[in-house]
């Protein structure tokens, strides 16, 4: 009876074992799912007011889990979760590496955001583009132990920018193989290094080989301030830009609506593609939303055959919608302006 006593509960014993690493132990995949569809008066407050008008901007966010046997397997029978490996998730960077990565999308974000909004409202400002910031080295690179993550590059062979395009398209009219010298600040230090241009996989054009993200400045007599701890990336832009324009020129465009959006905010003015945003619809409808802002980003030949299957933005939230019991109106944007006529032609 002892031995039978025993092994019953040897038995039970590996069962909860087993129970608890499937709720507990980490596997080194992530699941993205539904984030939370935040709204902007709680995040930004331009010249110390408070916007209680009715109705509300909101950004979306997709939300992200470390993974579990048990997670996994809820992610394969729910369509807005999505398993992505360690790699896919940091992209061979470290954890920390990552989260400065977020940190400084995100700055880069506010400041287009409020370089837009001044723009339309006709407000003054002093924009300043100091470089660009060194999101990820590629092995590849001459560059690789010379640069690091955080880094801004100032200069290639003397020359300054003004946009961290006309410094992708200096570097990427050089031919693969010649070197170049760059001048970079680090932790406030000014160092210089050289190296050959590789050829980028993206392209095939000569560059430098580091994924990079604007490094600016703006200064104006308007206060505009965000409160936004623990939330990283650039997919906000668009919604932080309409959040401040509406309260600089108190035009009330929402008109009590509630208004979602997401899609990056690029210095021309146009709305930028991004990731996840069937889940970010599904965080929307859940919320009441009304309207949806998607990025119409075009879809050239070239990525086409890069990614089969490849859709816009809009395309990829018009089907996820189309999965969701929702009244939500998805509303295609390629610039601000195209948001702002919405909402003016639409009350």
């Amino acid at each position: 009876m002892k031995k039978k006593f025993s092994v019953k509960y040897l038995l039970l014993l590996i069962v909860a074992i087993f129970i608890a690493a499937s709720v507990f132990l980490p596997v080194p995949y992530f699941i993205q799912r539904p984030g939370s569809t935040v709204p902007l008066a709680e995040l930004v407050t331009v010249n110390g007011q408070e916007d209680d008008a009715p109705g509300s901007y909101s950004l979306t966010s997709v939300g992200v889990y470390q993974g579990t046997a048990l997670r996994l397997l809820q992610a394969k029978f729910d369509p807005f979760s999505e398993i992505i490996s360690e790699e896919e998730m940091f992209g061979g960077a470290t954890s920390e590496e990552y989260n400065q990565m977020q940190e400084y999308f995100m700055t880069s974000s506010q400041n287009s955001a409020i370089e837009q909004a001044l723009k339309l409202a006709d407000k003054p400002y002093h924009f300043e583009f100091k470089g660009v910031y060194v999101m990820h080295i590629d092995p590849a690179s001459d560059f690789i132990d010379k640069l690091a993550v955080g880094d801004t590059v100032v200069e290639v062979d003397g020359k300054q920018f003004e946009s961290s395009q006309e410094f992708m398209d200096y570097v990427q009219n050089k031919k693969v193989g010649d070197t170049v010298m760059i001048k970079f600040l680090r932790n406030g230090s000014e160092n210089k290094a050289s190296g050959q241009l590789i050829e980028l996989p993206s392209n095939q054009k000569a560059g430098i080989g580091i994924s990079l993200v604007d490094h600016t400045a703006i200064s104006s007599d308007e206060k505009i301030e965000f409160h936004v701890e623990n939330i990283g990336g650039p997919s906000a832009g668009l919604m932080f830009t309409l959040q401040i324009y509406d309260q600089l020129v108190e035009a009330d465009l929402r008109k009590g609506r509630k208004i979602a959006g997401t899609g990056t905010m690029n210095l021309d003015g146009t709305v930028g593609r991004i990731g996840g945003i069937d889940k970010k619809i599904a965080s929307a409808a859940q919320e009441g939303t009304e309207i949806f802002f998607a990025p119409d980003d075009p879809i050239t030949d070239e990525m086409k055959k890069d990614f089969p299957g490849i859709q816009s933005n809009y395309q990829e939230a018009k089907d996820a919608l189309e999965k969701l019991d929702s009244n939500m109106k998805i509303v295609p944007v390629k610039t601000l302006k195209d948001a702002v006529d919405y909402l003016v032609n639409n009350p």
